[in-house]
């Protein structure tokens, strides 16, 4: 297997294994992120970080808009 891939596998493992609570978003994130980052220019790592924290942002925007609609509330801007 691809050590890049393997890297980027661990790496999502030990985000997953830390923050459990934190982590929603991120592994999916860190998977793509990964993988597009070792496809442009062999930077897996810096793809997996990346992927983390935009698949993290973005599950954190889901989970509010949900909230907010399960609670009758306009959204704010």
């Amino acid at each position: 297997m691809n050590r890049m891939v393997l890297i980027t596998a661990a790496i999502g493992a030990v985000i997953a294994a830390s923050a459990p609570a934190q982590a929603k978003g991120c592994i999916k994130g860190a998977i793509v992120g990964g993988i597009a980052g070792h496809y442009a220019g062999h930077h897996g790592v810096m793809g997996a970080a990346a992927g983390c924290a935009i698949g993290h942002h973005e599950a954190k925007k889901r989970e509010r808009e949900k909230a907010q609609h399960n609670t009758g509330q306009a959204p704010s801007k």
